[in-house]
């Protein structure tokens, strides 16, 4: 059931959510409401090109504010701030939206508009789920079907994901990392080709992220990754079906579970376990995060 978002839950998700927001990367100012203290000073989208170029490029700036949080779960959507914000005419800007919203990043409530797409439990878990069987199952058609070139992109792969080392303090390096992490996971299963599949792979990838990026700026990544990222590339380039399927299933319901325990604490369930409720000690951090970016620029 659709429910405003006040300004204080705004600021309160996005101190829960903005912990590795790179301003050098962040979006234009006054795009979002109470937000925007957070937002960097990137510029507007180029207006060279057609419409769709355009819409594929805010896709792409909207979609990695989105995933690191630097648009808080929940928040509305002000088109015309967004349009002055980017430069850019209406008719992108709702392709953009749009194309967002089919990838489940964005809702659009009648009458009300376009808002960022809450966070929760349940949201969580049916998206492990749904990784843990649909991966899995592009991933033996991949090893039916992926030839040489497959198999030397897995091992390329691979050892860049492995060469990353995350360190919660320096943003850069998660980002890298989660690039590479992505990377890595979708070669995994490109050998399949079912687009289609894939698409939707991707899809769910992004939709993780948004909770693993909270994650990572506690932690700094868990230990056993990097070991089982090893065990799934080699058991697939040596075409071992049953055990590559069982080790990627695992390793996907092993830390899509340590997600739900590292975010519990911050959500709080409501009678639809739908929409987030972030705890109130949000403002505060709101505060300091907001006067640091300030004497940053």
């Amino acid at each position: 059931m659709d429910r405003k978002v006040s300004r204080r839950r705004q600021g309160e998700a996005e101190a829960r959510f903005a912990g590795v927001s790179d301003p050098e990367r962040s979006l234009p100012q006054g795009v979002f409401g109470a937000s925007d203290e957070a937002l960097g000073d990137e510029g507007p989208v180029s207006a060279v090109g057609d419409k769709n170029t355009i819409a594929t490029t805010l896709v792409g700036r909207l979609r990695e504010a989105i995933l690191r949080g630097e648009i808080p779960p929940g928040s509305k959507i002000n088109l015309e701030k967004v349009r002055r914000g980017f430069s850019v005419s209406l008719s992108p800007m709702r392709e953009a939206l749009a194309r967002l919203t089919a990838a489940g990043l964005v809702e659009l409530h009648d009458n009300r508009g376009y808002s960022v797409a809450p966070v929760s439990l349940s949201n969580l878990k049916e998206i492990t789920k749904l990784r843990a069987e649909f991966e899995t199952f592009a991933l033996a058609v991949a090893m039916q079907e992926g030839g040489l070139a497959w198999e030397s992109d897995i091992i390329r792969a691979l050892h860049r994901l492995n060469r990353i080392e995350r360190v919660p303090s320096d943003p850069m390096t998660l980002e890298a990392w989660e690039l590479a992490h992505r990377d890595f996971h979708l070669t995994l299963i490109q050998g399949c080709g079912m687009p289609i599949l894939v698409n939707f792979c991707s899809s769910l990838h992004n939709l993780n992220d948004r909770y693993r990026r909270i994650f990572l700026v506690r932690t700094g990544g868990d230990r056993n990754v990097e070991q089982e990222h090893s065990q799934i590339a080699h058991a697939t380039v040596a075409r071992d079906v049953e055990f590559a399927r069982a080790r990627l299933r695992e390793h996907i319901l092993r830390t899509g579970l340590n997600l739900q325990e590292a975010i519990r604490p911050n959500l709080e369930g409501d009678k639809n376990e739908g929409r987030r409720k972030p705890r109130r000690e949000g403002n505060a951090l709101v505060k300091s995060s907001a006067a640091k970016l300030k004497s940053k620029r």
